[in-house]
């Protein structure tokens, strides 16, 4: 029986319970999860800032964790060449893009494939923005 791989992207930086939730539900509905990291140049291209976390020590955090079979450097936005590169048979994406108009495309790009997108909930209790700006204001008062 082959096996299913399932592969999901994110920044992960001041990783939090919401992270871990993704991830384990990722892994629940695969064999292999393979997770790409976001560099430190794409996340400022894309956000205009940087990660607290520098880029390899979010890889090393990630591959600790034992629902991760394989990280790999997410250095474009380009999800049909990952597939082609990865050969995963399932995608993971936080329900916010749901019905976006480049996740509807591409959901009909991967059915032709015979990728399923699967969306997850994200943890509204804990987010990384709502980290890094409590720390940058407990930083700026001291």
């Amino acid at each position: 029986m082959r096996k299913i791989i399932g592969y999901t992207t994110g920044v992960f930086d001041l990783f939090h319970i919401g992270h871990l939730n993704i991830l384990r539900n990722a892994k629940s509905q695969c064999d292999e999860l393979i997770v790409g990291i976001t560099t430190d140049e794409l996340c400022m291209q894309l956000k205009n800032k940087m990660p607290i976390i520098p880029f390899q020590e979010r890889c090393d955090i990630i591959s600790a964790l034992r629902v991760v079979d394989r990280v790999v450097p997410q250095s474009r936005i380009d999800e049909l060449a990952d597939q082609e590169l990865y050969n995963f048979d399932k995608i993971f994406k936080g329900s916010d893009w749901a019905g976006s108009p480049k996740w509807n495309h591409l959901k009909e790009q991967f059915a032709g494939k015979g990728v399923d997108v699967v969306y997850f909930d994200y943890t509204e209790t804990t987010s990384s923005t709502l980290i890094r700006t409590t720390l940058e204001r407990l930083h700026a008062n001291g």
